[in-house]
């Protein structure tokens, strides 16, 4: 470990990029393709986040966050959530030991599969409420409660859970309090003609894959915590909040169209997600400053479980990906000391937003912060 003291947000910079390569790198021995899916997993984690993935059946979810985990050098369990699961199968139990000397009897409390770093929660929607929920605590307060005794789970804790959206018969769909637990819903489409050839390829052969550990638990929670230190200009955050406030469709200035296709909006659990992981983002493009571009990339993962079409959208074919890209058409990015938006409802088309870093102020300076840089393991 080098001296921390006098490493610039360069440096610091740097060295994330750096790791950022190596460990797709080594995901990609694995995985075939699945860039965007990698990043927005990447970026959850350093943003201290959970998230929800939706997919059909053998995109290789599971595979992804497992070869991540050993990219990363951290404990992974998975928990398959089944309709008889109960919550101290998720979170331990307590057991009675007897002394075989004495005869005595006491409690030991023996620890479920959430003791973990990374815990992947297959198809979360299969278990009832009262199992959801047993996820709720720990992946909010980093802990977890049994018997009135409360165990603080190990930095750094990461949640994937997993949805299938074609199947939903003997399913229970997530409450919208909870969904708004989960930082990002990342998507998984098909991969192409190309992809899907070097998977078959790949999978259907004898050779054994090994994957290098590059960074390790400690390295995460530095990263994480260099994350929080990433400059954001005012008006960026500004501009988050306006992007967040535009999808509720009783506020006052909200486009017409949200008020015709969306029944609710993002709360404001939303806009502190946009920030945290552009900021990530930000970090992993080689940037100590968060730019439009890493507001608007983020917007789609973070808004799409967060609001929720009403029946005139569903009529006219209009899902919330639709939505999300016209709230970016509709609200502009600010310069440098302008207003947000335009106080007035959109009656045309929508106006176009500026380009990413058109009239933005320079990168601010940020002192180094006072905790251990990663240690890059090599290839």
């Amino acid at each position: 470990m080098s001296n921390t003291a006098s490493l610039s947000p360069e440096e610091m910079v740097r060295r994330v990029c750096q790791a950022k390569e190596k460990l797709l790198r080594e995901v990609h021995k694995v995985i075939v393709g699945q860039d965007e899916m990698l990043e927005q997993m990447l970026i959850c984690i350093f943003a201290r986040g959970h998230c929800l993935t939706v997919g059909v059946p053998g995109l290789a979810k599971t595979l992804t966050v497992s070869t991540l985990a050993k990219a990363l050098q951290m404990k992974f369990n998975r928990i398959q959530f089944t309709p008889d699961l109960m919550p101290s199968d998720i979170t331990g139990t307590e057991i009675i030991d007897v002394d075989p000397e004495t005869n005595e009897r006491k409690f030991r409390f023996v620890r479920g599969p959430i003791f973990t770093n990374i815990s992947l929660a297959d198809e979360i929607n299969r278990t009832p409420p009262k199992t959801q929920a047993a996820l709720l605590q720990a992946m909010q307060e980093y802990e977890v409660t049994v018997a009135g005794k409360t165990y603080p789970l190990d930095p750094p804790f990461f949640v994937m859970a997993t949805q299938n959206p074609i199947e939903q018969e003997g399913t229970y769909p997530l409450p919208e309090a909870q969904l708004d637990r989960f930082m990002l819903s990342i998507y998984i489409g098909y991969p192409n003609k190309d992809e899907e050839r070097q998977i078959v390829m790949a999978t259907t052969q004898t050779k054994k894959i090994d994957i290098e550990p590059v960074l390790q638990a400690s390295d995460v929670v530095w990263i994480q915590q260099l994350v929080r230190q990433v400059a954001v200009s005012d008006h960026i955050v500004d501009y988050a909040v306006e992007l967040v406030r535009s999808t509720r469709p009783k506020e006052k200035y909200s486009p017409q169209f949200v008020q015709n296709w969306l029944a609710w909006g993002a709360g404001p659990r939303a806009a502190q997600s946009i920030i945290l992981t552009a900021k990530a983002r930000a970090i992993l493009n080689g940037r100590f400053a968060v730019s439009g571009d890493d507001i608007r990339a983020m917007c789609f993962p973070v808004l799409r479980h967060r609001i929720f079409t009403n029946f005139n959208a569903d009529a006219e074919g209009v899902d919330v990906n639709d939505v999300i890209a016209k709230i970016i058409q509709a609200i502009p990015e600010p310069s440098h000391g302008d207003p947000v938006a335009a106080k007035t409802k959109p009656t045309v088309a929508a106006p176009t937003a500026k380009p990413s870093g058109a009239n933005a102020p320079p990168p601010t300076q940020t002192a180094a912060p006072t905790i251990a840089p990663p240690t890059l393991k090599k290839s």
